[in-house]
């Protein structure tokens, strides 16, 4: 009888080099991709949250206590991408390490977190969107502004904009990796002068009295804070799906997943350091804190092109997620745990069935559901990912199936380091809601059945 935990034979994978999937992605543009997908909305968001009711003006340190602990998950990405770069991501991790029945759960649990993240975001973008044509004085009708049950319209019905967000960038990943890569680019660039745009604007009206206190919740609000701005810094782990497509993998994957981490660091602190600087924290518990701040300082000019950076960021952030979730179900299928067709490639190596699927549904999930309904479940299929590759870097090196490939990058202070990250996911996925891990519980046991029912009888691994 077939094993639950048959391992996947990678070497045979890594001998056919990626064959079917074409590598054209260079380390600069894994490190675009990587802005692209972290810097979204959030850091429009979270610094003026995390100040107000958490680390006053230290909020800063509230981004560097997250980043390290995503710092310890992505050099043991790292590792993995760098010895192991096929498709998949995660699951391919633990696929190789853990076996059938642990990385068909880590799957299901990046395909909910890659689905609803595409679902949130375009939510997100809606709304911006329709603030934007409300400055012209376009204003679509109720019925098509929001989802039912939408707090604030009680006419919603079909959120016709993020419906039509989410079928173009479907469009657009359908043309071709490279023609994605290169409009991400354009708007990667232009997003980061937004940030660094507030930045200069916010530090002509910097006044150090705003940073006394530093600490006015004391050092448990930035470990609190940090719980917070550790999810502004998700969608790193979204650049080793592109394992496949990238030149010289072993070298390129590191430089793409920890280059971008850093960068990102780098502008999260640039604003949230602005930003209390120039307006008094206590201020700042508002939705739009970035832009709240610069019509504070009557720089309402400023604020319109940031409403504007925030639109392309959030646009990037569904380039990249739609990509990484159409690779992902790419990778499943292609093992026989999902339906062959989801995996067959066109005359440009797109795979069209797996990427049309996934952005129909994404499209009609962020349509009908609230917002509030559909952001459960990424954190925890993300926490999951997080964890079991942390933890699966030490079988890495010690299992006979994987023992014997050899890293272009190790994890350093290893085992410290996958230790520490390891313990930080675990420590994060219990401060999570009991609803959450009830919402996570009905969508595992759908993937479950889906398993037992179909993905056990094909699946292509060796039983031996």
């Amino acid at each position: 009888m077939k094993s639950l935990f048959n391992k996947k034979d990678v070497t045979s994978d890594l001998a056919k080099n990626g064959a079917g999937l074409t590598r054209s992605l260079t380390a600069k543009d894994l490190i675009v991709m990587g802005v692209g997908v972290i810097v979204g909305a959030g850091i429009f968001i979270t610094p003026g949250l995390i100040a107000a009711k958490y680390a006053g003006p230290g909020v800063i340190l509230t981004y560097l206590l997250a980043a390290l602990v995503c710092i310890g998950a992505a050099f043991c990405y790292s590792e993995f991408a760098s010895t192991i770069p096929l498709a998949g991501s995660a699951y391919t991790y633990a696929y190789s390490t853990f076996g059938e029945i642990v990385a068909w759960i880590i799957g299901w649990s990046l395909v909910s977190e890659y689905l609803f993240a595409a679902s949130t975001v375009s939510v997100s973008w809606s709304a911006y969107f329709r603030n934007l044509l409300t400055g012209f004085g376009i204003h679509l009708p109720a019925a098509l502004q929001s989802s039912a049950g939408t707090a604030g319209n009680p006419k919603g019905v079909f959120d016709i904009v993020a419906f039509v967000i989410i079928f173009l960038v479907t469009v657009l990943t359908l043309q071709g990796l490279k023609q994605s890569v290169r409009l991400n680019a354009i708007m990667v660039f232009i997003k980061i002068f937004v940030i660094l745009l507030f930045v200069v604007v916010a530090l002509f009206f910097f006044k150090p009295a705003n940073f006394n206190p530093l600490l006015p919740y004391g050092w448990s609000g930035v470990g609190k804070g940090a719980s917070i701005a550790f999810f502004a810094f998700l969608g790193f782990d979204t650049v080793s799906t592109a394992s496949e497509e990238v030149k010289n993998p072993r070298r390129n994957m590191p430089i793409g997943i920890i280059a971008s981490l850093l960068i990102v660091s780098i502008l999260y602190g640039l604003v949230s350091f602005a930003l209390v600087g120039a307006v008094n924290y206590k201020k700042l518990n508002v939705a739009d804190p970035v832009a709240f701040a610069l019509r504070v300082l009557h720089q309402d000019w400023a604020a319109g092109i940031i409403s504007l950076g925030a639109v392309l960021g959030m646009t990037t952030v569904l380039i990249v997620i739609v990509y990484g979730g159409t690779r992902l179900i790419y990778s499943i299928s292609r093992d026989g745990l999902l339906p062959k067709n989801l995996n067959k490639l066109n005359k440009s190596s797109i795979p069209v069935g797996s990427t049309i699927i996934f952005g129909l549904v994404a499209g009609v999930v962020g349509a009908v559901l609230p917002v509030d309904k559909i952001t459960e479940l990424v954190n925890v299929g993300t926490l999951l990912a997080f964890s079991s590759t942390s933890l699966g870097v030490m079988f890495l090196r010690h299992s006979k199936n994987t023992r014997d490939l050899k890293p272009a990058f190790r994890v350093p202070l290893y085992p410290i380091f996958p230790i520490i990250s390891f313990i930080a996911c675990v420590y994060l996925l219990s401060q999570l809601q009991v609803f959450t891990w009830k919402m996570f519980g009905l969508w595992t046991l759908l993937g479950l059945i889906i398993y037992f029912t179909y993905g056990r009888r094909h699946s292509i691994v060796d039983n031996k």
